[in-house]
């Protein structure tokens, strides 16, 4: 059985909560990604920002990203795996609530421990679940 913990990035690097969408720009640069975990406090998950997030929520909008904050834009609970779960439960639930990026916390402690991405999936599943799964998720594009 293929773990959430065998198919994660690790080390996932959070974004303070009151750090601005800027400085999470330049993170996601320096990074090479398109989402941070927002954390407050002891690590605690608030929600994930996307380099989408900021473009349409705030750029579009016409705010500045200079002042507007990681946390306001960390809407809603976020949906995590535990990283003992089976591979085939993280398709599921990205599939399920067309997510393209699932924290993933250890047990019983509940920290942020890694990221899965579509890029991880790709990497680590067989060919014909990975174009199931793409199916599914791009099917609301």
């Amino acid at each position: 059985m293929t773990t959430a913990g065998e198919i994660m990035h690790p080390g996932a690097e959070c974004v303070g909560e009151f750090d601005t969408l800027a400085d999470a720009a330049r993170t996601m640069r320096e990074r090479g990604v398109g989402a941070l975990p927002i954390c407050g406090d002891n690590q605690k998950l608030l929600g994930i920002l996307t380099d989408r997030d900021i473009v349409l929520k705030c750029v579009a909008e016409g705010l500045d990203p200079n002042k507007v904050r990681a946390v306001d834009l960390a809407i809603g609970r976020p949906m995590v795996i535990e990283e003992d779960e089976d591979a085939e439960q993280v398709l599921q639930l990205m599939e399920q609530h067309l997510v393209r990026r699932l924290p993933v916390i250890n047990h019983p402690d509940h920290k942020l421990v890694g990221m899965i991405s579509e890029a991880d999936i790709a990497r680590n599943m067989p060919q014909e679940r990975v174009a199931e799964f793409v199916s599914a998720i791009c099917a609301e594009d």
